[in-house]
């Protein structure tokens, strides 16, 4: 098979960059080559909308599968690429068959981590990644009283709110001293914990997990150290991803954050290859410059295009503000910016009426916003951010104040 542009992984960056040399005008032959047996489709539902059952997988599809081939775009299901030879622009499938290619975009995103206990990789503990994990998770929820989820993180307190209100028994365990630790502050923190509580979940900050207790080949509960012992008909490991890209490392990429580096224009160090989404690690300057990875629809959109401009003569630099989206219950949190290295947090509104948004600030100017239920500040908190604007305290804490206000045209 020979394809003018690869792209390894159909997920949302991998059917993005293809829907986007083709709305740039590329002509050449493109192929989707893809893990999973489905079409490219929307992944936040997994754990949201569609573990509750309200999602039918065909409102997931980003497109009908007739209009990849409208679109004159590949798709190669069950294909996964295992090696790549940059010399020979070969890549070879794990089934054996190789394809040669023009130039490649390595769209492959991650592998949930497993968790690093004795029992960790029994194959009963549930991930929440694919349509066919979320399958696995529904199937067993009929006999599951008592479940057990480990990680405080945005997938495992979406899976936490659905699963709750099916009447399940949940327990959330986050190895931190508190909720989204790595992703917000102490105020919002709080805030979801106190929500979460309320419904009944049971969360247990600073847990360390000694062993999940197996019987019969299955996970039948998890041992805390100290020795505490919690029963579990089911088990959801939410603790991040590992990167797929060992094919580009071994090929001689320049491996950086546990992924492949690439430069403003998502190039990779091997000639014609590309990479975008999750496994992309990539100087920000919404991160003060460092190199840093993203795990985004955004993110993967916004490189998904850029490499897909490079390859058809319009290149671009990637230049987008980060945001991010979690829904848990009737909430809806929306976030802005990169908050790390925040300097100092402001509250605007009020936590008790359930609408309100965290500013984070770094020398006077705002970096980020997480906003819940509370869409006009995000949509002008984004817009500050984009400016690197500053904005004064007596604006920041009056919910009714407008954040952004657009510079005044002249004449």
């Amino acid at each position: 098979m020979n394809i003018d542009v690869l792209i390894a992984g159909a997920g949302h960056a991998g059917a993005q960059a293809a829907l986007m040399l083709r709305k740039l005008g590329y002509a050449g032959a493109v192929a989707l080559a893809g893990a999973e047996a489905d079409p490219p489709y929307e992944r936040p539902p997994l754990s949201k909308a569609y573990l509750a059952g309200e999602e039918p997988f065909e409102r997931m599809m980003m497109r009908p599968k007739e209009a990849w081939a409208e679109l004159n775009i590949d798709l190669l299901p069950g294909r996964k690429i295992v090696s790549v030879d940059p010399t020979a622009h070969e890549a070879r499938c794990e089934d054996g068959e190789r394809i040669t290619y023009g130039k490649m975009i390595w769209a492959a995103g991650g592998t949930p981590r497993r968790l690093p206990a004795p029992g960790g990789d029994l194959a009963g503990i549930h991930v929440i990644r694919t349509r066919a994990d979320v399958d696995a998770i529904r199937a067993g929820l009929d006999s599951a009283g008592n479940i057990v989820i480990i990680g405080g993180g945005y997938i495992g307190l979406e899976a936490a709110s659905v699963l709750v209100c099916m009447g399940k028994r949940v327990v959330v365990l986050e190895a931190q001293e508190r909720l989204l630790a790595r992703v917000a502050g102490p105020a919002l923190s709080a805030f979801y914990e106190k929500e979460h509580r309320g419904r009944g979940v049971d969360i247990r900050l600073g847990a360390k997990i000694e062993a999940i207790i197996e019987k019969g080949g299955r996970p039948a509960g998890v041992r805390l150290a100290g020795g505490a012992d919690l029963p579990a008909d089911l088990v959801i490991a939410g603790i991040g991803i590992a990167p797929e890209v060992e094919p580009l490392i071994a090929a001689g990429a320049e491996e950086a954050l546990g992924g492949v580096k690439v430069d403003q224009f998502c190039r990779t160090s091997l000639p014609d290859i590309y990479a975008a989404g999750d496994c992309a690690a990539h100087a920000n300057r919404y991160a003060g410059g460092a190199v840093i990875r993203l795990e985004s629809v955004q993110n993967a959109h916004d490189q998904a295009a850029v490499a897909a401009a490079s390859i058809a003569g319009a290149a671009k630099p990637y230049d987008a503000v980060p945001w991010f989206w979690s829904d848990q219950y009737d909430l809806k949190l929306q976030t802005a910016g990169l908050s790390s290295g925040y300097d100092r947090a402001v509250l605007r509104g009020d936590p008790d009426s359930r609408s309100f948004s965290v500013v984070y600030l770094k020398d006077g100017r705002v970096i980020a916003l997480d906003c819940v239920n509370a869409t006009r500040d995000y949509a002008q908190g984004r817009r500050l951010v984009a400016a690197g604007g500053a904005c004064d305290h007596e604006t920041i804490v009056d919910p009714g104040a407008p954040l952004f206000k657009p510079a005044a045209r002249k004449g």
